[in-house]
């Protein structure tokens, strides 16, 4: 055998590991690429589920849920309510130290309709708890359409948690547009940018979650917290996790 042919045989043990290293590498990279191009086309599809403007709903239904937390959500609701949308109106994620007279000094002009239509959840604490008492409050009524208020960016996960809670029940969104979304495109702005992505991944994770349930493999994952920044009329219960 040549002095060539033996040094090739010793150095093919030498460059077969340096070849394994390098393709896993490149495997690596082009997973992280694939997933990377996947959660970015995900979350434009999230991005194009929210409303930009606000629009009356294009039908009345039975009842009204307002989910609390964002600013002018409640006064919404009710002013739905005043325009005979919903017979009734619940208002979900209530602190249980408040009371309807909490709610009427922030819009007098509406305490008829608080003290005669509106009941108040004091259970809720997060998404995924607002259906579950929803669906109670539903079933009691024996509503079978709802018109769902809350904030455009929420109303992509909470359309998924209200419908897994009742499949039977027709859900109107009303998508209520925050002052800051008004004023400013998402994309300029650091703090609402990071809102969106958060909610996209607990939009994800809600979903997961029921197609799971859907499959017969009803986890039991951990709460989210209580994930709905509230005003001075509705604080919410911190959430322990």
């Amino acid at each position: 055998m040549s002095k060539e042919a033996r040094h090739d045989n010793v150095e093919a043990p030498r460059r077969a590991p340096g070849r394994r290293r390098g393709m896993l590498l490149a495997t690596l990279v082009a997973a992280a690429g694939i997933a990377f191009v996947g959660a970015a086309v995900g979350f434009v599809g999230f991005l194009s589920q929210l409303r930009g403007v606000e629009t009356k709903p294009a039908a009345n239904a039975d009842g009204i849920v307002v989910l609390t937390g964002g600013s002018s959500r409640i006064s919404d609701a009710v002013d739905l309510l005043a325009g005979g949308y919903g017979k009734r109106l619940l208002i979900s994620g209530v602190h249980p130290t408040n009371g309807v007279s909490d709610i009427s000094r922030s819009l007098p002009d509406s305490q008829r309709l608080l003290t005669c239509c509106v009941d108040l959840d004091r259970s809720a604490v997060n998404t995924r708890s607002n259906a579950s008492e929803t669906r109670r409050w539903v079933d009691g009524q024996g509503f079978r359409s709802l018109i769902v208020v809350t904030s455009n960016y929420h109303m992509p996960r909470a359309i998924v948690e209200l419908s897994h809670a009742m499949p039977d029940v027709t859900l109107i969104p009303f998508a209520v547009i925050g002052e800051k979304w008004r004023e400013e495109p998402w994309w300029t702005s650091g703090a609402t940018l990071r809102l969106l992505l958060s909610e996209y991944v607990k939009y994800l994770a809600a979903e997961a979650r029921v197609r799971l349930a859907h499959l017969g493999l009803d986890l039991e994952l951990p709460p989210e917290n209580a994930d709905q920044s509230t005003g001075a009329i509705q604080p919410r219960r911190p959430a322990s996790g």
